[in-house]
């Protein structure tokens, strides 16, 4: 069964985890892979995630995936309790988890019942193309990601850091541009979609 937890920021919901997990995540282990935030210049949110998930009593293992091998790769994944993707630009952590091969190994991993935490775009990443969030990301970071077709892990399409600066205007343009041919699943910082299995909701269910 999957389980997921996706977000815009992880930090601002690390208590509806709590009850996602039913209270039971202290002395967890998580993979943790910020490789989405190295094209990036602003990366707080790495050192956030990873202090919010150690509050929780979580112990992080750190994995960079675009300088890991693939023997470390799937080891980390296999051994740990949970995956979590950190927040930076989409268009990078596709392209990396396409060329080490960790997407298929995180697909499997989830698809055999592994919680998956997934933060911006770690969130996006789960859907099944990632095309719509150009407005959003710098897709020339990531000059040999070929397709845009991403882990297909959900039918719907996270839209995170709704309303919330400095992404209320692109946003916006996402769901201007998308909302008519996509099923779009806006959440702002202080929300979480939660998903079992084929299911998902988001909590809470008020902007």
């Amino acid at each position: 069964m999957k389980k997921m937890f996706l977000t815009s920021s992880f930090a601002d919901v690390a208590d509806l985890f709590l009850k996602f997990t039913g209270g039971k995540c202290a002395g967890k282990t998580a993979t943790f892979i910020p490789t989405a935030s190295l094209v990036e210049e602003v990366r707080f949110y790495v050192s956030a995630g990873k202090e919010a998930l150690e509050k929780l009593g979580v112990m992080v293992d750190k994995l960079e995936i675009s300088t890991a091998s693939k023997d470390e790769i799937e080891r980390k994944l296999q051994k740990n309790d949970y995956i979590y993707i950190t927040g930076g630009n989409t268009f990078f952590l596709l392209q990396e988890l396409k060329r080490t091969g960790a997407d298929k190994a995180i697909i499997e991993q989830i698809n055999s019942g592994k919680m998956y935490i997934g933060e911006s775009a770690g969130s996006i990443v789960v859907s099944r193309d990632i095309e719509y969030v150009k407005d959003m990301d710098d897709f020339t970071a990531a000059p040999n990601v070929g397709s845009f077709s991403s882990l297909g892990l959900v039918d719907f399409y996270p839209v995170p850091h709704h309303a919330n600066f400095p992404f209320k205007e692109s946003v916006e343009s996402i769901i201007s541009s998308y909302k008519e041919k996509i099923d779009l699943c806006p959440i702002s910082n202080t929300q979480a979609i939660i998903v079992n299995d084929n299911k998902f909701e988001v909590w809470p269910d008020e902007a």
